[in-house]
């Protein structure tokens, strides 16, 4: 069976804060399981080669890259995150804000009650929807 799965790439040993914050800061998420890279490389030991998580129930793969690109992540990619009421809406927003940036800040927007998107401190975006 062919299956696609979101692949987040990290630069300059990145992942496991990440995958730490989101683990903690978004309800239903868990790491599955981590590879690291070995004394022999080729990326810096014990960065991660590949993990496998579950943020809010969605799949997605992690790795951090040994070489730096010119690129990072972008806002046209993001996780969208329905929360079920405001309180999660407003401890979820803040703390997935905390250190990075608000690209459109909680508000009614028309398509829903309360929605604000930001980029988080590791630069992923996130579209936070209260449902």
């Amino acid at each position: 069976m062919t299956r696609a799965t979101p692949f987040l790439m990290f630069q300059h040993g990145k992942a496991q804060a990440a995958l730490d914050f989101w683990i903690e800061t978004v309800p239903g998420s868990r790491i599955e399981s981590v590879e690291r890279f070995g004394p022999d490389g080729p990326g810096p030991e014990g960065t991660i080669l590949r993990a496998h998580a579950v943020i809010a129930g969605q799949a997605v793969m992690i790795h951090d890259s040994f070489i730096t690109h010119g690129f990072d992540f972008t806002p046209s990619w993001s996780f969208f995150l329905d929360v079920e009421n405001e309180a999660g809406f407003d401890r979820q927003f803040t703390a997935l804000s905390e250190g990075g940036g608000v690209l459109m800040p909680p508000d009614n927007y028309g398509w829903s009650r309360r929605f604000g998107w930001l980029n988080d401190r590791f630069g992923v975006s996130w579209q936070v929807n209260l449902a």
